[in-house]
């Protein structure tokens, strides 16, 4: 899949040098890449995506620091 023309976004108010970048993709799949190494990227399809951020918003990935 061609994504040279992705739009590729960011927290609004991250202004940091290393972010993470997702670009919406057709059929609404997503691609996911680290500002500080732009050339790799990770593709996921719509239902990953979306069990990936349920898993979020459900706490799924919490790291408790003792």
């Amino acid at each position: 899949m061609d994504i040279s023309g992705a739009e590729w976004l960011s927290a609004p108010d991250d202004t940091s040098e290393e972010r993470v970048e997702i670009a919406y993709l057709e059929g609404g799949a997503v691609a996911m890449r680290s500002s500080a190494d732009p050339d790799t990227v990770l593709r996921y399809t719509e239902s990953e995506w979306r069990a990936f951020v349920l898993g979020v918003r459900d706490g799924e990935f919490d790291i408790e620091v003792p």
